[in-house]
């Protein structure tokens, strides 16, 4: 889906209502408002439906089997990296640790009476009563009993490893889930998911665009450094746009085959909201796996002839808008509309700057009719967003080119001017 969120630098050339004086006689012409087609600045934008994605995802799991002694975190809260999360039942590792440290020792004792032995066949069979074979014989039991202690140790370290599992511990810091076994049950590695931890700030956010677009894209900001330009902001379910601005970071490699479409992904912040703390819930906007709609901000704003959208009309043929004429007569002028806004309809053809067109009272307009022209009203005030900029896809008041803000604005009773 694309659109525009205009970001209006020259408004529409409008002026306060029709006055008395141009109220139609009984049988009259009837009155309309009129604007003038003129060039509007503002800041081309793309919109696409993504999805938000946790940059780190871990299942939770056992590495051993035990009973689950204790559940050490609040469900739904944030955990750091590092902090205890589940206690398994610990006495049964303990005691295998405690056997496999005395086997070592054990073994160990023996291959130092080993080597004793050896010593001393070594230095007899420098005599005469000394043989090669005792010395042999002594030699493979150190060498064994040596292997023997090497087997024990790594059994002692897998004891040791065995207890660090009944430590769960998080691996990312990220809010976690709800858990799914409680204290008590018996836990193993075929038992699936204890809980879902989800890291929270930054967050992914993954949308598909068809590879036209891709290209356009491409050859719109390449001149800007390529896609490393291109300006991510987020609008929310609720129709807010989100406070903070993301960049790209992946382009996938390779179209996908059904759909003609690449898969670009964004970095964003997710930010704790002021006034809530980082634990309590919904602490942040972005949850992983929420709907959005991505926004694809222009680097320069463009020029482009705009009417109200309430001037245009459509049936078969499609598109199309009454102008006045010379002679103050109604004029049908077919039109090609660009990406247009709710407020402004962009004109790709079909217009020319500075033709009067009807955009008030065209419910009593027929082709050909004499009509009394007279200023349309001004469009209502536009509300901000938090962001400081106009409301997605509204004019933006500020200053036109070349004038002030209200070097367009003509007094009451007059016709815009040409703006050429």
């Amino acid at each position: 889906m694309l659109r525009l969120s205009a970001f209006l630098a020259a408004s529409l050339v409008l002026v306060p209502a029709v006055p008395a004086v141009a109220q139609p006689a009984p049988g009259g012409p009837p009155a309309v408002g009129v604007v003038r087609a003129a060039r509007q600045q503002i800041t081309q934008t793309d919109e696409f439906i993504g999805r938000i994605q946790a940059v780190g995802r871990v299942a939770l799991v056992a590495r051993v089997t035990a009973f689950l002694d204790k559940r050490l975190f609040t469900e739904g809260s944030e955990v750091k990296e590092g902090d205890l999360l589940y206690r398994l039942e610990q006495a049964p590792f303990q005691a295998q640790l405690d056997a496999a440290k005395a086997t070592v020792e054990q073994l160990e004792a023996q291959h130092r009476n080993a080597q004793i032995t050896l010593e001393r066949a070594q230095y007899l069979l420098k005599t005469p009563a000394g043989q090669q074979s005792n010395v042999d014989s002594a030699l493979a039991s150190e060498r064994s009993l040596a292997a023997q202690i090497a087997g024990a140790q790594a059994q002692q370290r897998q004891a040791e490893i065995n207890l660090g599992y009944t430590e769960i511990r998080a691996p990312i810091s990220g809010r976690i889930s709800s858990t799914v076994v409680t204290e008590g049950n018996v836990v193993s590695p075929t038992s699936g998911t204890l809980a879902m931890l989800v890291s929270q700030d930054p967050m992914y956010v993954v949308f598909s665009i068809a590879l036209r677009t891709s290209i356009d894209l491409r050859n719109r900001y390449a001149a800007k450094g390529g896609f490393g330009a291109v300006v991510i902001k987020l609008r929310l379910p609720d129709g807010r746009i989100y406070g903070q601005q993301g960049k790209l970071d992946y382009a996938s490699p390779t179209v996908g085959e059904n759909t003609d479409t690449v898969t670009l992904r964004g970095t964003i912040p997710n930010v704790v909201m002021p006034g809530m703390g980082a634990a309590a819930p919904g602490a942040r906007q972005l949850v992983d796996g929420e709907f959005v709609t991505v926004v694809l901000e222009g680097v320069e704003p463009i020029f482009v002839l705009g009417v109200p959208r309430a001037a245009v009309l459509s049936d078969q043929q499609g598109d199309y808008v009454y102008v006045v004429d010379g002679q103050n007569k109604a004029e049908v002028r077919r039109i090609q509309l660009g990406q247009s806004t709710p407020s402004t309809a962009v004109i790709t053809n079909g217009l020319k700057e500075g033709e009067l067109v009807i955009s008030e009272g065209l419910q009593r307009v027929r082709p050909g009719q004499a009509v009394l022209p007279g200023p349309a009203s001004p469009p209502p005030t536009v509300a901000r967003d938090p962001a400081g900029g106009a409301a997605p896809g509204e004019p933006a008041t500020g200053a036109k080119p070349g004038g002030s803000a209200d070097s367009a604005n003509p007094p009451a009773g007059q016709l815009p001017p040409s703006g050429k």
